[in-house]
């Protein structure tokens, strides 16, 4: 005897829920992005290039800006704030290194 599993739907209902979950909208917007689901990836598409843009825009931010000098004012901060910036900086790069490398290759 065997047993046939169905699941009436569920994986799409769960495919759903997590797009809807990931673009921040409520339980009405789900059956919205089944019928039509055109205006949810243009949505999904703008927020994916604002992310882009502001980690694009963190990088720039953390090098020194064109004929900037060093400063001589002292700022002093403990030694795990210092390691805590620097891995931030470190993840911020990484990313930015990964995705504009996936942008060269799409080229």
């Amino acid at each position: 005897m065997s047993v046939i599993t169905h699941d009436f739907g569920a994986d799409k209902r769960r495919t759903q829920q997590r797009f809807r979950k990931l673009l921040s909208l409520d339980a009405l917007h789900e059956t919205n992005v089944e019928a039509n689901p055109l205006p949810y990836l243009e949505r999904a598409s703008e927020r994916i290039f604002q992310l882009e843009k502001a980690l694009f825009e963190a990088v720039l931010a953390s090098r020194p800006a064109a004929g900037e000098e060093a400063g001589t004012d002292t700022v002093t901060i403990d030694a795990g704030e210092y390691r805590r910036l620097r891995a931030t900086l470190a993840v911020v790069e990484a990313a930015h290194a990964h995705f504009s490398a996936d942008d060269e290759d799409s080229l």
